[in-house]
């Protein structure tokens, strides 16, 4: 069966074929780096990363293209509040990004493009939208006249009679559902020069403008998470195509990590970073976690859910090890491929949209085999070796390969890491109920002793979040 994606754009599960035969282009809206992530953002990075492995695994290639948004209201404003530059700020929560990417096995993008690098063809793409009679010019900035193009809420299924307007007035404004694609220059923020004034770019230029130079003016799928179907993705689209620009031919959404029902966020305050939950498993686990719903769906987090899914995962990795002793070997896969090792009904799996509980299904059916041969008197070495080498192909496609010199290299560390983490959560609950009774000299004097090994602290309200830790970054100011 040929491989069939859902499509935000026409609410449908549809045979893919990319227009480029053999070649396949994905952008995916990557993180806007204002502070540090959580797995609801590493979720998104974890669903187009399986994309883009079985795509490879099935004979395409695959160019992902995933942004850097570097410039923006949210950077300006927490490093205003953090006393540092906005680059600082930006490139520091770049860094842990691209850590929590590594983290958790995801394959590197083609190219991470940052949004200040792309300034110039952001200015084109808005000239082009004001010969067109899609933009105007109000007071230094420029703004996307909504009304102007037809296709307005077709993606996000919304009309424009329906939406909130915005509750902010900005001079020259005409319509309450425009957009803006430039912003007027501001004093004591960072602006280029530009023909219509000198100024920085909205945030939804910035990603049709990027796609456009990586991967042309169409291209075969848009990635991101559900939250950004509308206004950003809406928005994209709209100045794209008024631009003459056919864009995305898929578009394509992760649900959300979900706390009690609600969406994982910083606005709520019920963010999980990523350094807290690989304290509760090992990165290969949460990897699996983040999988073993459909991307589509909401996925509930709890520490019960994530224990369970990690010993879940553990028993799956202990079939395999379990049958490298019997065998004397390491199960080893096929040096031309996975693809002939994998199990028809898993291959069906993911071809449906990348179903992972069905492909999950077929994983636990092969482990059960695996175990059953490995239990049997006097033993079937040729079943045993069939169910193995079944397992550590479906894992190697999932990116959960625990043999894989990246997860090896990190279960070296993985105990010291948990222990780190311990003792760290130990002492920051200590300070926080030193804060809390108002002992700030005591609460000083553990800051001061995380410091000095190398622990940054970042203060929230006691009652609601506590502090955070992450292991300080040795360029950043001191």
């Amino acid at each position: 069966m040929a491989l069939r994606l859902y499509n935000t754009a026409t609410r449908a599960v549809e045979p893919f074929t990319p227009q480029v035969p053999g070649e396949v282009g994905i952008y995916v809206c990557g993180a806007t780096v204002q502070s540090s992530p959580h797995i609801g953002h590493l979720r998104s990075m974890v669903a187009f990363d399986l994309l883009r492995r079985w795509l490879e695994c099935t004979g395409q290639r695959v160019t992902l293209v995933r942004n850097v948004t570097d410039i923006d209201d949210k950077i300006l404003h927490n490093a205003g509040h953090a006393g540092i530059p906005w680059w600082q700020l930006a490139a520091h929560f770049e860094r842990e990004f691209a850590a929590a990417d590594r983290l958790l096995g995801n394959l590197p993008a083609s190219i991470e493009p940052r949004a200040t690098g792309h300034i110039g063809q952001m200015i084109l793409l808005i000239e082009d939208l004001l010969a067109r009679g899609h933009a105007y010019v109000a007071a230094g900035s420029v703004w996307f006249a909504v009304g102007s193009y037809p296709g307005y809420g077709e993606l996000s299924g919304q009309r424009c009679e329906d939406m909130l307007a915005s509750p902010e007035s900005e001079p020259g404004k005409r319509n309450p559902h425009d957009f803006a694609l430039w912003k007027a220059a501001r004093e004591g923020e960072p602006s280029w020069p530009a023909p219509f004034g000198a100024g920085r770019p909205g945030w939804h230029i910035e990603c049709s403008a990027m796609a456009e130079t990586y991967l042309g003016a169409q291209f075969d799928i848009h990635g991101g998470g559900r939250d950004l179907l509308f206004p950003h993705h809406e928005n994209e689209r709209a100045q794209s195509c008024a631009a003459g620009r056919p864009f995305a031919r898929v578009w394509m959404h992760n649900a959300w990590v979900t706390q009690a029902g609600e969406k994982m966020s910083k606005s709520l305050g019920n963010s999980l970073q990523v350094t807290h939950v690989v304290s509760l498993a090992r990165p290969i686990e949460v990897r699996y976690y983040l999988l073993s719903a459909h991307y589509r769906s909401n996925l509930e987090y709890s520490p019960q859910a994530l224990a369970e899914a990690a010993t879940a995962f553990r028993r799956v990795v202990g079939m395999l090890e379990r049958s490298a002793e019997r065998q004397g070997a390491p199960i080893a896969l096929p040096p031309t491929g996975v693809a002939p090792s994998l199990p028809p009904a898993f291959v069906a799996a993911l071809n449906d949209d990348l179903s992972m509980p069905a492909a999950l299904a077929v994983l636990f059916e092969c482990t059960a085999a695996g175990n059953s041969a490995l239990t049997s008197h006097p033993g079937d070495p040729a079943a045993i070796e069939r169910n193995a080498v079944a397992v550590r192909a479906m894992l190697h496609v999932l990116g959960c390969d625990p043999f894989d010199p990246h997860w090896a290299e990190q279960g070296r560390d993985s105990r010291a890491e948990r222990a780190l983490a311990t003792l760290v959560d130990r002492l920051l609950a200590e300070r926080d109920r030193a804060r809390a009774r108002q002992d700030y000299a005591a609460a000083d004097d553990l800051r001061r002793t995380l410091a000095d090994a190398g622990i940054a602290i970042r203060d929230g309200a006691v009652a609601a979040t506590g502090s955070r830790w992450s292991l300080a970054d040795p360029t950043d100011a001191r």
